[in-house]
Formats: structure tokens, sequence, C-alpha cells
């Protein structure tokens, strides 16, 4: 005692040396090399400790430790614990180094493997399968051979752990590990089964017969396994529950509803089809709704992941709260949360909308989780009653004039996500927005606009004035997007109704700033001249007279067809054409002609600003349509071109490409492109087995045990007096004859025999065998004559043949008493 007292005031007093700091000299940085060994080969415990300490901390720090790796390996062998604990810390850490010098402690290591202390066991086995030397697999598996056998449950945790490692380090031993596995996952201790789970998702994944014998017992371990092996069983047990129990469905009948009265006929209830649960399944069910209210979110999460994949939508609603809680965790957790929130929404949202005041943005919210938020609340916006509907508008609405240009980008878009997805708060939604062209924010006003097109093209004739109303705009704004937009909505809109068309109007005054206009505001302007000349073409088609003149133009007809409309726009050519038009046009017999030049004037001299002007592609594009509009004969090809009805845009939530991802997953978060290609071990969900193709259920029937928790309920009193009813319920059944007759009263009176009564009896039985041991000579001859009686009474039975069962019956009565009976009862 005093000199373990010793040693720990010297330990006390060195450790606060060390935490006073380097200055007071005994810090390992001050120390030098030929010190430490000098601590590390002293025959001291302590010392050698001290050594191992200062060794550790300047391999945690980075600074070169592999120079003492001889002297390191010496003390493996050393009988302290903690000295031997960190030179197993030490070995796993630097064998890679020096893998020569680590096998001359494999021996040592080995030895270890049979100490009497568990903790040193399961230390050794650690350390043996974390030195990674291929040379020593097959030395490993047998080490885990050993754990696996072992008596304490920590060694046995500790061979299902080195399990990876040892197929890591050596593919080949395969087949003896997966023998080690399928005797672990039958281990009785919840801590020994859940390693062994995580071993056989590394090691042999497909192997699922592995499974049935242990199913139930691990469906029972659940509860009480540690956070990482709860995971790691669950994503088992859901692949498991895929591939081994077929989705059924039965019938069932609606609740009957009786009459008031009794002599009344009650009426039936109509069939339904009702999703058939195995009870297996139904076992996992509720060993998982105990795990909703888990601390770690990859729990909660792993649960959300089984209900979904295989229970039906009533049992995902008990995992909604749990899976919203999680919000409240830090901005990591919570963004790996919301990512699950919206793959579950996309697929169940009604459970959500309960939970709905917890997706609000708040404004110290990042970007990466308002950007979620906004989208969840655009899938539940549908599904919400007209209060909430308010709030989710009016919030979108606030957001949409932030200064964040994302922020304002994406709320406006989720303003647009929701009228696509609840036509009747589009007015409201378009209102929202044409607020918002007025605003000096170009990038607001582009957006805004956007989405406006999206909402018109969904009910064209309802937005008549809207197009109108955004005309009047054109004026105020300067943005080349928006300009463009405006531009495109009245071209899409200009041959709707002719005594409502302002397209020609629109097109005469933006005409006049074309040369100062941008590139796509240009475009778009030829685009809506060229729908404009194709309306009024086919408003007033051509007349058949001038047919035979233009079946001879293509003898003098250029290289470009509509080159003889630039030329006689410049004077050449054509002149005696203009003089007639110019005719025509003075007599005052027609006057609807002359609007109808006022149109095709307007074209020609959109073609001759688009002829002119510095982008190649705004000139073939006028090419284009001059060529399209300057023979009838192609005039219904352009029809089909410029007033073709253009599919109404549907934008999707931004997270529908990783719906059919797996729950709970790194690539959903990452996403689909990254997560298949690039990102390894991710494993979809398989497919539900189909019907007659699942395993045999008695594969998953183990032998019955008693009810351990009816025997933990009884006190230790009544456990003492079921086992005498069963003793005694067995002597009595052991004491009957084969008449079904018991052999004396002696059972009969067994169940009232006090403590005295049966001392008693065993001094009678002991006095019995003393007799019975000396008059065995006399036994002897009395068998004999008995054999002699038993050869002529079968004598007898042979020739009489009518008496034979009488007389097999006193026999065997005869031959009970003489077995049973005691030697004084034969005499």
């Amino acid at each position: 005692m005093l000199e373990t007292a010793r040693e720990l005031t010297l330990e006390a007093a060195q450790s606060a040396a060390n935490s006073r700091g380097p200055s007071t000299g005994h810090s390992s940085r001050n120390l030098s090399a030929s010190h430490i060994k000098k601590l590390l080969d002293s025959r001291s415990d302590r010392e050698v400790l001290d050594g191992m300490r200062r060794v550790i901390t300047l391999m945690y720090r980075s600074e070169p430790s592999v120079p003492f790796f001889s002297a390191v390996v010496k003390n493996v062998a050393n009988a302290s614990f903690e000295v031997k604990k960190l030179v197993y810390i030490y070995l796993v850490h630097h064998a890679e180094t020096e893998p020569d010098l680590a096998l001359l402690s494999i021996n040592t290591i080995q030895k270890s493997l049979t100490d009497q202390n568990p903790q040193v066991r399961a230390m050794a086995l650690r350390t043996m399968s974390g030195i990674r030397v291929p040379v020593i697999s097959q030395i490993v598996s047998l080490a885990i051979k050993r754990g696996c056998g072992d008596m304490s449950p920590h060694v046995r945790k500790a061979a299902a752990l080195a399990i990876p490692k040892c197929y890591r380090l050596d593919p080949s031993t395969l087949p003896q590990l997966t023998g080690y596995v399928s005797t672990l996952l039958g281990d009785t201790q919840y801590f020994v089964a859940g390693p062994a789970v995580t071993a056989f998702l590394e090691v042999c994944p497909d192997r699922i017969d592995l499974i049935h014998p242990h199913y139930r017992s691990l469906v029972k371990k659940l509860v009480d396994m540690d956070e990482w092996s709860q995971i790691a069983t669950l994503r088992l047990l859901t692949f498991y529950a895929r591939r081994c129990f077929p989705q059924k469905i039965q019938k069932g009948k609606k609740p009957v509803s009786k009459g008031f009265y009794d002599d009344e006929e009650a009426e039936g209830g109509e069939e339904y089809d009702v999703p058939y649960i195995d009870p297996d399944l139904e076992l996992l069910f509720r060993a998982c709704k105990l795990l909703l209210h888990n601390r770690n979110s990859a729990v909660v999460v792993s649960v959300v992941r089984c209900f979904l994949y295989l229970a039906p939508t009533d049992y995902l609603s008990a995992t909604v709260g749990p899976l919203v809680a999680l919000l409240r965790s830090p901005q990591d957790i919570q963004h790996i949360a919301l990512y699950n929130i919206v793959a579950v929404v996309l697929r169940q949202p009604k459970p959500f909308t309960r939970y709905i005041a917890h997706f609000l943005v708040r404004a110290t919210d990042p970007l990466h989780i308002w950007r979620l938020k906004l989208e969840i609340l655009t899938i539940l916006f549908p599904h919400c009653g007209l209060h909430l509907k308010g709030i989710i508008v009016s919030d979108l609405q606030h957001f949409s004039q932030s200064s964040d240009p994302a922020l304002v980008r994406e709320s406006l878009r989720a303003i647009g996500r929701c009228a696509q997805s609840d036509p009747s708060t589009a007015d409201q939604c378009l209102h929202i927005l044409l607020s918002q062209i007025t605003s000096l924010d170009d990038n607001l006003v582009s957006e805004s606009l956007t989405v406006i097109r999206h909402l018109i093209q969904q009910d064209p004739a309802s937005h008549e004035q809207t197009v109108i109303q955004l005309v009047k705009h054109l004026g105020l704004t300067n943005n080349p997007d928006a300009r463009a937009t405006i531009v495109w909505l009245v071209g899409e809109f200009a041959g709707a109704e002719p005594e409502k068309n302002i397209a020609p109007d629109v097109l005469r005054i933006l005409v006049k700033n074309f040369a100062n206009e941008e590139e796509a505001v240009k475009q778009q302007l030829v685009l809506l001249g060229a729908r404009v000349y194709l309306h009024h073409l086919l408003r007033n088609p051509p007349k058949e007279e001038p047919q035979p003149e233009t079946k001879a133009q293509p003898e003098t007809q250029p290289e470009y067809p509509n080159e003889w409309n630039d030329k006689a726009d410049e004077g050449e050519g054509e002149g005696k054409s203009d003089n007639q038009g110019a005719e025509r046009s003075s007599q005052p017999e027609e006057p609807a002609e002359q609007g109808e030049d006022q149109i095709t004037l307007l074209w020609r001299y959109i073609l001759l600003l688009a002829r002119y002007d510095t982008s190649y592609d705004l000139r073939d594009r006028a090419r284009l349509y001059k060529a399209l509009l300057g023979s009838p004969s192609s005039t219904q090809l352009a029809n089909l071109l410029l007033l073709a009805p253009k599919p109404v845009p549907h934008v999707s939530s931004p997270s529908e490409t990783r719906k059919d991802l797996l729950i709970g997953s790194s690539t959903l978060v990452i996403g689909p492109d990254a997560g298949i290609h690039g990102l390894k071990g991710y494993e979809n969900i398989p497919d539900w087995v189909q019907a007659g193709e699942e395993p045999d259920p008695s594969l998953r029937v183990v032998d019955v045990r008693p009810n351990t928790a009816e025997r933990a309920s009884m006190t230790a009193g009544e456990r003492l007096d079921k086992a005498l009813k069963e003793h005694q319920n067995n002597t009595a059944q052991s004491s009957k004859g084969p008449n079904g007759r018991v052999q004396g009263a002696a059972s009969a009176a067994s169940k009232n025999k006090t403590l005295d009564q049966w001392l008693e009896d065993e001094e009678t039985e002991t006095e019995t065998e003393t007799e019975t041991e000396e008059e065995s000579g006399s036994e002897e001859e009395v068998t004999d004559s008995e054999e002699e009686t038993e050869e002529e009474e079968t004598e007898e039975e042979e020739t009489d043949s009518d008496d034979g069962e009488e007389d097999r019956q006193l026999l065997t009565q005869r031959g009970d008493t003489r077995i049973q009976g005691s030697s004084k009862d034969v005499f």
C-alpha cells in the first residue's frame, strides 16, 4: 500500500508539473530523444509509462515519433495494463511504416489473447486486426475465430469489429469470415449483435439467408443497441423486408352501423382493399416506433426511411413530428434534415401541413437553409387552408422585396409555383407580380415578368387585360429581358381577336427606337413583325390574278428568292408594279387596301432595319422570315412555325430529380450526378419481392424459449412453487402404468409432505438400499424361479389362444410389481 501511494504521489506531482507549461522543463518538447529512450528502456513501470506518454504526445502533435519504434516494441510484453494500452496505440499508428519491426510483436500479442483479463484479450484482438500488414491475415482470422467463442461479450464484440478490417486486409478470407458473422449474428448480447450487423453489411451484404434465423432476435435487440448499431440494423432490416415480405392485399369491410333497436337489421359494410402486413413485419414496426425519440438524428431518419418504404401511409404520420423536430438542431444537421423532409414531402405532403409554421423563413437562415424551406412551402401550398395560404403568399411577397438577388429570384419563382399548383390563388399571385414591374430593380422586374409569362400561358383567354397592362409599362423599364418578354407576349396574342389587336400599334411604336434596343429585344421585334404580317396574309389572302406573273418570276429571280422585295424598296427592277400600287391607292374605291399596305410597308421597313444590323444572328433570322412570308406557297409552313401553340410551362420543384434517391443517404444531399457516378457505396432500395418468390416463413422460426418477461415479474417464492408443481406433474406422469393407473399412492401423498417428512423418506431410502444389498443373493434365486415360471406361462399362451390376452395382462402386472416393489414385498 505504501508503494502504491508513493507511485500515485509521484504521478500526481509529475502531471501537475506538466500542466504548469513548458517553462518548468518537464515538457516532452524540452526532453531529448535520448532521454525518452532511456525512460522506455527503464525497468520501472512508472518510468516506462512516463516515456510512453511522451511518445504518444509527440505522435499526436505530428512530431517525429518513428525513431522510438524499436524501444516501444520492447515494452509490448509489459505487465502493466496502462503501458500495454499505449504500446498498442503506437503500434496501430506506425505499423505500416515499419512492418518488419511490427511483426516482432505479433507473438506477444497472440499470447495476450489468452490472458485472464477480458479487457486485455479484447485490446489484443483490436490491435492485431488494426496492424495493416497483409502477411498476418491468416493469424488475424484465427484470432477472430477464438474471439467468437470467448466467454466475455466484450471480446466477442471486438471480434465482430475486427471482421471488416480482416476482410479489407485480405479479401480471400471471405469464406471464413462469413461463418464468423453467422455465429455472431445469433449472439445473445445486443452489443455484440450490433457490430455483427455492421460486419455483415460490409463483408457479405448479399447473403440474406444468414439473417433468416436471427431476424426476430435482431428486431427485439434493436431498442437496446447503441446508436450506430441501430442505424446499421435498421438499414439491414429495411432491405431484408423488401426482399422477403411481398406486398399483399386483403379484403376488409367498413364498420357496420347497427340500428337503434335490437330487432332492426344491421346495414352491411362495403368491402375494400386493405394492405396485408406480415406479423414479422409488424414486429419490426412496433420496435421502430420506440426509436422515434432517439437523441441521434440519423436514427430518426432511418426510422422514417423504414416507414416510408415499408409501411402504409398511416404509419408515416407518426414520424412527421420527430422528423420536423430535427430543425431545432445545429445548421449542419438542420440542412440534412431538410433534404430528407423534401424527399418525404414530395411523396406524402399531407402529414406535414400541421407543421408548416416550422418552415417559414427566418432572417438568420443562410442560403442553403431558406432555399429548402421555400421549396417545402411551395410543395405544401395546395394542401393548406386559406389562412395558411395567405401567410405563405405574404411571406413570399415580403422576401421578394429583399436586397439579396438570390432571395428575390427564389421568392418570385416560389410565387409562380404556388399559382401553378393552386389556380384559385393565381389572381392574387399575379397581382403581386404585376406590382413588382414598376420596381427599379431590374432583376426583380425580369424574374416577375418570367413568372407572369408562365401564368398567362396557362389561361391566355383570361389575361388579355394583363397583356395590355404590361404594354403600358414598356416605357418604365430598361431591362432588355423584361422588354423582350413583353414583346413576346404581345406577339403571342396578336391574332387572338382582330377587334382587340394591339400588336401593329405596339410594333409601330417600338420600331422607331429599333437601333437603340438590345439584341434580345430586336429579335423579338422581328418575330413580332413576322407574326403581324402573317396574320395580315391569313386575313387577306392574295388574289388569283397575279399568279401568271409570279410563275415567270423564277427566270429573272436572283439567288435569294425574296431579293426582289429588297430591290423594289431600293427603286430597282419592278418600278411598274410600284406605280400600279400607287395608282390603286389613289383610287377611292379600295380604302381597305390602304391599311394592308401600311402593314406591308411596316414589315418591309423592319426587314431593312434588320438587314443592316451588326448582328449576324439577327440578319439570318430576318432572311428566314422573309423567305417564309415571301411566297404564298409557304404561308402554311410559316403558320406552323410562327403561330404554333406553345406547351404550357410547368416549373417543377428543384428537388424533383432527387425524389427517387434513398432517404438518409449522403447521395440525397450531394445530388444524383455525384451520387451514382462519383460517390462510392450508394445502393438504392430494392424492389418488392414478387408474391410466391419470397423465402419460406418457417426459416424465421426459432426454438421457443420460456417467457423471460413473465419470469421477471414473478417473485422467488412463486418461481419455486411453479418449479415444484412441474416436478410433481412429471413424477406423477412417470409413475403411471400402461393402463393409465397410478402405481401406488406415493405421488398423491407427496404433495402434502413437509420438510421433515422429506428428510425421513431419504433416511428410509438409505436403509432399504442396505437391506437390498444383503438380500441380493436370495433375489437371484427368486429371479431364476420366476424366469422358469415365465417360460411355462409363454408355452401356455401358445396353446390357449382364447385366453391369451388375459394372461398377458396378468404377466405385465406381476412384472411391474417385481420391478417397482422392494425385495420384501416380493417375498
